[in-house]
């Protein structure tokens, strides 16, 4: 490694250290101190009155149901999904590949309020639907309950899934399954005996992923579950720290030390689960050819069931909000409905100062943040990918160990260590630890994009004369085009959407839409939510929109 290299590498392992161990190392620090103000005075008090807490238990019970059940959910409908897309004569296979991924544009926050909408027993749009057809006196269905949170966050957590299971499904070799029946076993003796041990690497890296995530999620625990009083570690942790006269961070730490521990863990084991894949390969140098299942008459009702998969995904969140934010109150679609719509909730919202700044506050993040995390990723992956030594081992560790952090968690840890300095209750707070969460979105893709560069063209603008900057501003960086419109965006949504990390961070003032929109949601606002999330997405919409056009104009064309 050259001095160059070395210094860059160095610096960069400074800078990722910091936004990725800093936090853990104040929740640590908060989790002994007594409190905000007492520095230096440690104590175990904290882990005594956290762990001691009768109420806990019974968290952590609806926790384990919660995360359990939810990534059963999505790695079942992926199992189902990836199958019948890539094993199957299943009409318009490709448009449904696509729409098992495009969900995960969606605000989860936005998607969980969607169900609430639909489901809530006072006035859910479907519920009052069903009481109205079948003269029904009570609801026939309350989202508020665990098993609405498990289903919703299993929806929300699909896409993750999906994304493993399928390249897994398309590279097995189905003349394994064909030697299996031309043996006498029967169908369902073949997939539970060839199919599903073979992919047991993806289901399993799958499963492990969405219990990740729904340690993580704070979207659906906090629309669904805190209404109907049902608690998850998550909305614990929000309790301690946004509740009552005083906050508790210290108690909050102590807490969120063992779910930290919890998600490293497992964030271990699938990468363990992943790099062992390679022990599952089933197609070598000889002949593949992939089998595609003739569905015959079972056809048109499994094509019925993925469209109605389909429109729950996609269309409907979208569809339920844009209607709730034309009509006055909740109330089932119908010609009255229709002759009182308006744009009462769009004015009010428009008109309504903190609406307004958090609009702002979410695309300055959204754009300067991830402006910002792209170009550091670019740095981070570039050392990953060509430097190649031990420092760069360590750098690598260091700018994915964040992904396995929980927001709520890691923000906690963010809180310890703002509010002795001047960015407490500002923005930039938000800004740090915005990047510091999502920096694996810009690396990830590229570090794809750096793998497919040669030395050889860097290497021979360094012989011509040119510096190491303008190497990579005149040859690098416009090669990189794909992969960095491809952060960029990633990294764009993912800001403009965060809940989990603003709602600890996020102070009067600082106010972003998804701590908005739960406000909104608290106060059963929901026109106001409505139209609020309309223009949530219409503002991730318009980002990507734009620098894909941006993307486009810059790309490299060959001359």
């Amino acid at each position: 490694m050259t001095g160059r290299h070395s210094g860059l590498t160095l610096l960069l392992i400074a800078i990722v250290g910091f936004l990725t161990i800093c936090p853990v190392i104040m929740l640590i620090f908060g989790s002994l101190s007594e409190g905000l103000t007492a520095s230096g005075k440690f104590t175990l008090a904290k882990y005594i009155t956290a762990y001691t807490d009768p109420a806990l238990l019974e968290v952590i019970w609806n926790t384990v149901i919660f995360v359990g059940g939810a990534a059963t959910t999505a790695t079942a409908l992926a199992l189902f999904l990836a199958y019948l897309n890539i094993r199957t004569d299943i009409p318009f296979k490709f448009i449904f590949g696509i729409i098992s991924i495009i969900p995960m544009m969606i605000p989860h926050l936005l998607f969980s309020v969607s169900w609430v909408l639909l489901l809530n027993p006072s006035n859910g749009i479907l519920n009052l639907i069903l009481q109205q057809a079948f003269s029904l006196h009570h609801a026939p269905f309350n989202i508020y309950s665990l098993p609405g949170m498990v289903l919703v966050e299993g929806l929300l957590d699909l896409p993750i899934a999906y994304l493993i299971i399928a390249p897994a499904m398309a590279s097995f070799d189905a003349s394994l399954e064909e030697s299996s029946r031309v043996c006498g076993a029967s169908t369902a003796k073949t997939i539970f005996r060839i199919t599903l041990p073979v992919l047991r690497p993806a289901i399993l890296a799958a499963f492990i992923l969405c219990v990740i995530r729904g340690l993580a999620s704070f979207a659906v625990p906090s629309v669904i579950g805190m209404p109907g009083r049902i608690y998850v570690l998550a909305t614990h942790l929000y309790q301690m720290v946004s509740t009552g006269f005083a906050a508790d961070y210290g108690k909050a730490a102590a807490v969120g030390m063992s779910v930290l521990l919890a998600s490293i863990i497992l964030i271990y084991l699938y990468r363990y689960l992943t790099s062992a894949s390679d022990r599952f390969v089933t197609i070598a140098g000889r002949g593949y050819k992939p089998t595609i299942i003739k569905l015959q008459r079972s056809k048109i009702p499994l094509f019925l069931i993925l469209g109605f998969l389909s429109f729950i995904l996609i269309i409907l969140p979208v569809v339920v909000l844009f209607y709730t934010s034309l009509v006055p109150y909740s109330m089932v679609p119908s010609m009255r409905a229709l002759s009182m719509m308006g744009l009462k909730h769009w004015i009010e919202v428009l008109n309504d100062p903190i609406s307004l700044l958090s609009l702002k506050n979410s695309l300055f993040l959204g754009v300067v943040g991830a402006t910002l995390g792209i170009v550091l990723s670019i740095f981070v992956a570039y050392v990953i990918v060509k430097v190649r030594s031990r420092s760069a081992g360590i750098l690598e560790s260091l700018s994915f160990l964040s992904f396995s952090f929980p927001g709520i968690v890691i923000g906690v840890g963010f809180m310890w260590f703002f509010v002795r300095t001047p960015l407490y209750a500002t923005v930039w707070a938000l800004l740090i630890g915005y990047i510091a969460t999502y920096l694996p979105y810009g690396i990830r893709p590229l570090s794809s994009a750096f793998v497919q560069i040669h030395d050889h063209l860097e290497e021979s603008s360094l012989v011509a004369g040119a510096s190491y900057l303008t190497t990579l501003r005149r040859i690098v960086i416009p090669l990189l085009v794909p992969g960095i419109v491809s952060g960029w965006v990633l990294m764009a949504t993912m800001f403009v959407r965060e809940l989990s990390l603003s709602v600890v961070l996020s102070r009067p003032g600082t106010e972003v839409l998804a701590v908005q929109i739960l406000r909104f949601s608290e106060d059963g606002l929901w026109g106001k939510l409505s139209a609020l999330g309309i223009m949530m997405i219409g503002v991730s919409t318009l980002l990507v929109l734009l620098v894909t056009l941006i993307g486009r104009w810059f790309r490299p064309v060959d001359r």
